[in-house]
Parts: C-alpha cells; structure tokens; sequence
C-alpha cells in the first residue's frame, strides 16, 4: 500500500504519453503514473463505496495484453468486484497526453447494457435536468472525442441511449474532463476536490444500473 500523499498531476505525467516504444512507455507509466492510481485507488475505494452502497475495488490498468502499440491513455477503475471491472458498471480517473478524464462508464462488455440502455431512455428528462451543461459524453472508451453534453438535444440523446441498446458493441460514457495546461496548476487537494463533486454529480447514473434488471 502507498502511503504517500497524492500531490496531483505534473507535466511528466502527460508526457509519458509522449515516449517513443512499447516498453519504454510502459516503464514510464509503472515509474510515473501508476503509482498516483494506485494513491487515488486508496483514497476513492472507501468514499465511493459509501456513495454506491456498494463494497468498491479498484484497478489500475496493467495494459498487459498489448504486444504492439504504446497506451495512448491508462487509469484506474472502480467497481463492485475485486476481480475485474469491464463487465460492471464502474467510475474511473485517468489520462491522456492531452487531459485528465473522471468517467462513470458501462462499457462494451457490460452484462446490462441493452437493459440500461433501456432504463436512461426511460429517465431522460431527468438525466438532461440533473448532468451539467459542461459534463461530455462518449461512446467508446478507447478514442478521445466526446459529445459536451450542452450540445446534445434530447434527440440525439435519445439516439445515444439507443444505440446503446442496438450495436452490440456501444458505449456509454459521461463525466468531466480537466484539460492538461489546467490539470498540471491544481494542487493534490484540489484535484481530490474535483474529482470528488464529478462522482457525486455522476452518482444518479449508477443509481440507475441498480434498477436494471438484465
């Protein structure tokens, strides 16, 4: 366990997305950015499990499987299961070279996507009432384009929550991001702050996945 005291991003951290070679930036990550996940990963756990009612664990990304392409972005995840995440509605904190992202995501491998795809159709009005204008929307986890959710009409929200539904390999992502020159002049504190208030803001939404039913 760490015990050091998360002093919140750097420029270093950014440009680890920078380094030439798999195994270099897999090393600078290990040495860099990882060990500040797994701080984070301690000082969320009990919060969130608190906020969820559920007992959360985290996960750092371990990028194991990649033989060929460097992590373009990692981050730390937090679900109801010790063993894994993907498959369970689930929040994450992590990076690219050009921001930090705070998630609530049900991802491609999630057991309850079309049935929660289901349930935000149902709660729309409330979602597009309750989601501030400046939080962003994705589609899949893996690109970094979002949707700011002040550009959404409720259509084409609609049409987000469907497709969730229909393609089998839909996403649904929503949160904040912090761009990097901003990320790098917040303190530790002020990082945990906002972080903090995304995951209350974000608390509605995995309320939700507790009322689906597969």
């Amino acid at each position: 366990m760490t015990t050091n005291r998360f002093n919140g991003f750097q420029q270093a951290d950014f440009n680890v997305f920078t380094i030439n070679g798999l195994e270099e930036r897999m090393d600078a990550l290990k040495e860099i950015i990882q060990p500040k996940f797994e701080q984070l990963g301690e000082h969320f756990t009990p919060s969130l499990s608190a906020m969820t009612g559920d007992e959360m664990h985290y996960h750092v990304a371990k990028h194991a499987r990649r033989t060929k392409n460097a992590p373009k972005d990692s981050w730390v995840a937090f679900a109801s299961n010790n063993r894994g995440y993907k498959m369970l509605p689930h929040f994450q904190i992590g990076l690219w070279e050009t921001h930090v992202f705070v998630w609530f995501a049900v991802i491609y491998e999630a057991q309850i996507k079309e049935a929660f795809g289901e349930t935000l159709l149902g709660e729309i009005k409330k979602i597009r009432k309750d989601i501030p204008s400046y939080y962003v929307w994705s589609k899949d986890h893996t690109k970094p384009e979002v949707i700011p959710q002040s550009t959404l009409s409720e259509e084409e929200h609609k049409e987000l929550f469907e497709r969730l539904m229909n393609v089998k390999k839909a996403e649904i992502l929503c949160g904040i991001q912090i761009p990097q020159e901003e990320a790098i002049k917040l303190s530790g504190d002020e990082t945990i702050a906002r972080i903090e208030e995304a995951f209350q803001t974000l608390r509605p939404l995995y309320n939700l996945t507790k009322q689906t039913t597969v």
